[in-house]
């Protein structure tokens, strides 16, 4: 088996959690905060390399990962240019690193470990500069579509507010959790550029430099589309607290 390495966002400050002195991957779900479950993910699948993108509030993300995950690198986002922009900070940590490199979001608590398993020998099996982890949702609003060829590669991410109404009829939706080749990953986010209407790298610009080159971009779907949501408010904190309590009774 291969190598990988885990790029972990963890920059953000989580506005609509009604506490601004946090960092929103602080927030706990039952009593470990989001980005521990996370980090246990990463550890648990045998990643070689954790680096945690830290921003907002980041001594208190230091603090505790360093008790509890010593081995856990580092990169300071500051400013937070977009996710495209965040991934770029670990690029000194993984310059010459051989290998595949997943990304995951640290608001994710309920993602399984099993699931980034099936997503590695996804992507590997098909040979992909880059896989993404999609989900079907009855209600995609606001997520950004998945655009498959005939036969299943994906060739295009439509954002929401961009996409026609063929398009937004799509339910298959981008989850923000990929899967890279480390050498395909950090040449195409040297050809990336804020050119949008938030002057933000996305990091889903680095697609559009694989198709150029004509490289192979993948997609897995899960089976459970609630284990992608991230938790954005107080009340998902507290489903996400729920659905992890039934699946340990």
């Amino acid at each position: 088996m291969s190598h990988f390495a885990t790029i972990i966002m963890a920059a953000g400050k989580g506005t609509r959690m009604k506490d601004p002195t946090k960092a929103k991957v602080m927030f706990e779900v039952n009593g470990k905060p989001m980005v521990q479950y996370v980090v246990e993910i990463a550890q648990g699948l045998g990643s070689e390399r954790i680096i945690t993108i830290v921003g907002f509030q980041r001594e208190s993300v230091y603090n505790h990962l360093e008790t509890v995950a010593p081995s856990v690198e580092f990169a300071v986002q500051d400013p937070q240019l977009g996710t495209g922009h965040a991934v770029m900070q670990a690029e000194p940590f993984l310059r010459r690193y051989e290998g595949d490199v997943i990304v995951l979001s640290g608001d994710v608590p309920i993602l399984r470990k099993e699931t980034i398993q099936k997503l590695i020998d996804y992507h590997r099996d098909n040979n992909a500069a880059g896989t993404i982890l999609t989900a079907q949702l009855d209600d995609p609003t606001g997520y950004g579509r998945i655009l498959r060829s005939k036969s299943g590669y994906v060739v295009g991410i439509m954002e929401h507010k961009d996409a026609t109404d063929e398009q937004r009829a799509i339910k298959e939706i981008n989850s923000g959790i990929y899967i890279f080749d480390t050498r395909y990953l950090f040449s195409a986010l040297q050809h990336i550029n804020p050119h949008n209407a938030q002057n933000e790298y996305y990091l889903t610009d680095v697609f559009g430099h694989f198709w150029k080159q004509k490289l192979v971009v993948a997609a897995m779907m899960t089976d459970d589309a609630n284990e992608i949501r991230g938790v954005n408010t107080l009340e998902q904190l507290q489903e996400a607290e729920a659905e992890l309590k039934s699946r340990n009774k």
